[in-house]
């Protein structure tokens, strides 16, 4: 199913015929309108753990970091969501709230450190950006060590040899950096 929808998701994935393809979006849209999301799929793949666990019986306040569903560590991505919730998107927002899911109440961000600007935070975006669309494209993160990932805008990355340093710097990483790489499935 899922390598369907990654399917449908790519340019022409509905069809050459625009009428079909316009019927085929709207059947799906009928069933999530967000199949195909404006923001990152590692997020909707977190969000569909987060209510696969609630549809169990789970309660909000039971899920904090460490809370794991097939691997994913669901509590910190649902902490970090409730930390940034204003750099989520209205469609992320509403999504969490349809749940239960609220800000962190304004005292407790702004006791948090404030993260500092790193030089290297576009260089780590972009890798970022390379990595999660191989892993689209392949179904893994297993990147042989010469392997060279050709972004959308023409940009290369040297993603095989910045996977190898990643999981060998992964200590030295802030936290926010580990959370993102482990989300796409760098550490397990």
């Amino acid at each position: 199913m899922g390598q369907w929808l990654a399917n449908l998701r790519k340019t022409g994935g509905l069809g050459k015929d625009q009428e079909r393809a316009a019927e085929r979006r709207a059947a799906l849209e009928r069933i999530d309108r967000y199949w195909n999301p404006p923001w990152p799929l590692v997020w909707q793949q977190r969000y569909a753990a987060l209510t696969a666990v609630l549809a169990d019986g789970a309660a909000l306040a039971e899920i904090l970091p460490g809370v794991a569903v097939s691997g994913q560590d669901i509590g910190t991505w649902l902490h970090a969501q409730r930390e940034g919730w204003g750099q989520l998107g209205d469609g992320q927002r509403e999504r969490l709230a349809e749940v239960g899911v609220e800000p962190l109440p304004a005292t407790a961000v702004e006791q948090a450190p404030a993260k500092a600007t790193t030089v290297g935070s576009a260089a780590f975006e972009r890798s970022v950006a390379a990595l999660a669309q191989y892993k689209t494209r392949t179904g893994t993160v297993t990147i042989p060590r010469g392997h060279i990932e050709r972004l959308e805008d023409g940009t290369e990355v040297r993603l095989g040899v910045w996977r190898s340093n990643m999981r060998s710097r992964r200590a030295s990483l802030s936290d926010a950096r580990r959370q993102q790489l482990a989300e796409l499935g760098l550490f397990d």
